[in-house]
């Protein structure tokens, strides 16, 4: 096949359907762009150094690294460093992931609790709602590190409005804690949770804080609400 011939052949397909109407000329259009994006970000997804630990879906990644752009666009985040966390998986998983989108390598896979009101081992419940124990998906800001009642924490500024835009109403940070671990899993078959906050092993809380602070992206991923995150991105 002759690759060269592929930029002429884009145009001659778009215009295709320029007597299309108009909605059905603005769906194709979006398949088109949509084909596009998860093509560029599934190059990325394939040079990406795993640095020994194991990647996340290209779901998850995929429709993370789209945010991850949309709101660098905006000014919303500053840093090239995405947290991903996929509330799809067990929380007996390593399901936290913190990725130099400069470098393109992962630096740290760890384990990450979700709120006791979400779930048992896995999370199904959402909410933005104060006291309601539950943790919040979509795309958050990193904030500023303070010092509260887990000690080392780092403030999250929530970007989705109904989803996530409450968390520092609701006190929704990331925060090492001691039921956050491999002992506790061997003792309750299941990880420990928290009242909403992304908590996550006590050793690894000022590493991953240090790294992730002051505007950088974090996505907490779960299918169900997917087409939610996508619709409020930014809003």
């Amino acid at each position: 096949m002759n690759y060269k011939f592929f930029p002429l052949f884009s145009v001659l397909f778009l215009m295709s359907f320029t007597n299309l109407p108009n909605n059905e000329n603005a769906k194709i259009k979006s398949i088109v762009v949509e084909a596009k994006s998860v093509s560029k970000n599934t190059s990325i997804f394939n040079q990406l150094d795993s640095n020994c630990f194991e990647l996340p879906s290209f779901d998850c990644f995929n429709t993370a690294l789209n945010g991850f752009y949309s709101l660098r666009e905006k000014g919303l985040i500053e840093k090239n460093i995405l947290t991903l966390i996929d509330f799809s998986m067990s929380s007996n998983t390593k399901r936290l992931w913190v990725i130099d989108l400069e470098k393109n390598i992962v630096l740290f896979q760890t384990l990450v609790a979700h709120g006791r009101n979400t779930g048992e081992e896995f999370a199904k419940d959402f909410s933005n709602q104060a006291e309601s124990f539950k943790s919040s998906v979509g795309f958050y800001a990193t904030g500023e590190i303070y010092n509260g009642k887990h000690g080392m924490s780092l403030k999250l500024d929530g970007l989705e409005k109904g989803l996530n835009d409450k968390a520092r109403e609701r006190a929704v940070v990331i925060h090492g804690a001691d039921y956050v671990s491999e002992s506790f899993i061997k003792q309750n078959k299941r990880l420990g949770r928290s009242q909403g906050c992304p908590a996550i092993p006590v050793e690894m809380n000022a590493k991953v804080i240090n790294v992730i602070k002051d505007k950088s992206c974090l996505f907490i991923y779960h299918p169900s609400a997917k087409e939610a995150i996508i619709s409020k991105l930014g809003s």
